[in-house]
């Protein structure tokens, strides 16, 4: 077996913004594989101000993994513990590489164009006038589950956009989320949980920073809002640790990103650990390529979700990797064009 490291750099098609900031690019890493009869593809999606792979050594550590394979090693994913990307590209593309067709890595009715699986429609953080165009053309797209950015804006502008969209659509016809990426204070929060509950908000993503366990349980405890944990979950690397904070914070769901995670099998036990605690989850992409995407989404639909999953980022890039995924009124769906095209 041969192995080989490429990197991509993929350009938003519109700047997208968030409490941390605006994106305008992100880098892809990818490991291939190759032996005298098959080939495997993984991504290793680090996402800038979210992972914790250390930056500096990123490319020296994927170049030594690549050796080591070249020497007639084979390097398992668990040992990467610390850049959780890089397992998650290395896991994925051992199944590619191991898989009939190294573009379907979980078959499954989802594969076969059978089944698709509903994704929410996401609002980027922007001026109000931008963000109110979004929502108009994720409504015309057919999305029954709106996910908008908050935290860059003063709240009651935000809220506001909100509010007009709940007099428009009862919860039983939209369901709205929103995503705080850690925007606020302790005090802040309550005050906007208080009034998210007023419109009936489906759940908040990480309403305070990670790290602040007891003020995080403390909220989940008392928010009028389910509460989801997201950032929070990143450099839990460690089984038990999952088990326990979960126990400690008891949050209403999770949020679920292989990429900054370490990958399937990190993500999985969360999901195991989560379902002990009766605590929902569902899984969201974290801005990887098409060829990320395409293998979360695969493994998504070989797992018992339940509804809406933010899958939505395929569409992001003027550059992103050509392939059959394609979004259909609020569905992600595999199709049967057009043809994987994959840059190198």
């Amino acid at each position: 077996m041969k192995a080989q490291w490429k990197k991509y750099t993929l350009e938003f098609k519109q700047p997208s913004g968030t409490s941390r900031g605006i994106l305008h690019s992100k880098t892809s890493w990818f490991i291939i594989l190759e032996t005298a009869t098959s080939w495997g593809i993984g991504e290793c999606g680090y996402l800038a101000g979210l992972s914790i792979d250390p930056l500096e050594t990123y490319e020296a550590v994927l170049e030594t993994l690549c050796q080591s394979i070249n020497r007639g090693e084979r390097p398992l994913p668990s040992t990467y513990r610390e850049y959780p990307s890089i397992r998650m590209g290395l896991e994925m593309a051992y199944r590619s590489l191991e898989a009939e067709d190294p573009m379907i890595l979980y078959p499954s009715e989802f594969t076969k164009g059978q089944k698709s699986i509903p994704i929410n429609g996401l609002v980027w953080m922007g001026s109000l006038d931008f963000m109110q165009a979004q929502i108009e053309d994720k409504l015309n797209e057919g999305y029954d589950c709106i996910k908008m950015k908050i935290g860059s804006l003063d709240f009651q502008d935000e809220y506001r956009l909100l509010k007009a969209l709940r007099a428009r659509y009862p919860a039983d016809v939209l369901t709205l989320r929103v995503d705080a990426n850690g925007a606020y204070t302790i005090d802040q929060a309550q005050r906007v949980l208080d009034a998210l509950a007023k419109i009936e908000v489906h759940s908040i993503e990480q309403p305070i920073a990670a790290g602040n366990i007891e003020a995080m349980a403390r909220l989940c405890a008392q928010s009028p809002v389910p509460i989801a944990l997201d950032e929070e979950l990143i450099g839990h690397a460690v089984t038990d640790d999952k088990a326990e904070l979960l126990a400690f914070i008891k949050p209403q769901y999770i949020i679920l990103k292989p990429s900054l995670l370490g990958g399937f099998t990190a993500a999985e036990e969360w999901i195991a650990s989560a379902s002990k605690q009766a605590c929902g989850w569902w899984i969201t992409s974290a801005l990887e390529s098409n060829i990320g995407l395409n293998a979360l989404a695969q493994w998504t639909a070989t797992l018992p979700t339940k509804g809406p999953q933010g899958l939505g980022t395929g569409s992001l890039y003027t550059n992103n990797i050509s392939g059959p995924l394609a979004i259909k009124n609020g569905y992600l769906v595999c199709a049967n064009s057009p043809a994987w095209a994959i840059p190198f």
